[in-house]
């Protein structure tokens, strides 16, 4: 299958565009970025230099990934949603003096398998997102989300879990720690003891079912791994 880039695109003649790859009206893609197969990139959305995309991801409109970005496979990326590259930005010099565009180090987001980042969401480089995680709408992420996690606010902590098919993970009563009552914004309730992205293990492994694929999870210390089902 052929690229399709619509006329009012700005693709770079030194960008890479796999197969089957659709860059949409008032996009721009810059030098060096390398899309993989069977990407979308929306409206108004922006892939800087060297920025890496891998297969079948979706950037939404007014995405912006600024380099040096690297996206795996499958990635999810929000309308107007950003990922950043400057740690400490500055229009000037402590002189006064405007800072040009060379005199700067710029840090990434490195976005793993099935991640997906919601509309209007912040990813303050340097951060990874772990693979299948989940950013809600409107997050600003400030550390590292571990794989499957679900994390929202500002700044985002975690406040669940989610499987691959992006579904929230639900509680099994096996004899693991009580689940509260209460839990953010209306949100399914969460492990009493769930610790958030600054640590705080839970006392005992939780166990949890995807509710669409019924795959069983157990997490432990802030992160998860899928468990035979009994």
């Amino acid at each position: 299958m052929a690229t399709r880039v619509v006329d009012t695109a700005d693709v770079s003649p030194d960008a890479t565009l796999g197969e089957g790859t659709s860059v949409w009206h008032l996009a721009q893609v810059r030098e060096g970025a390398r899309l993989g197969k069977n990407c979308i990139v929306g409206r108004g959305a922006y892939i800087g230099p060297g920025v890496h995309l891998g297969d079948n991801c979706k950037l939404q409109n007014y995405a912006l990934v600024y380099e040096p970005a690297t996206l795996a496979d499958g990635v999810f990326i929000g309308p107007a949603a950003v990922l950043t590259n400057d740690t400490y930005p500055r229009a000037i010099n402590p002189d006064g003096s405007l800072k040009s565009a060379h005199d700067w180090e710029p840090v990434g987001v490195t976005i793993e398998t099935g991640a997906a980042i919601g509309a209007r969401a912040v990813c303050v480089a340097p951060v990874t997102i772990g693979a299948w995680a989940t950013v809600a709408a409107g997050a600003v992420v400030t550390r590292d989300v571990p794989a499957h996690a679900l994390v929202a606010g500002v700044p985002a902590r975690r406040i669940g879990w989610v499987g691959e098919a992006g579904v929230r993970l639900e509680p099994l009563d096996d004899g693991g720690p009580t689940v509260s009552a209460e839990a953010p914004d209306g949100a399914a309730p969460v492990p009493a003891e769930a610790p958030g992205l600054d640590g705080g293990p839970a006392a005992t492994p939780q166990r949890w079912r995807c509710p669409q694929t019924g795959k069983v999870y157990e997490d432990f210390e802030n992160t998860i791994r899928e468990v035979a089902a009994e």
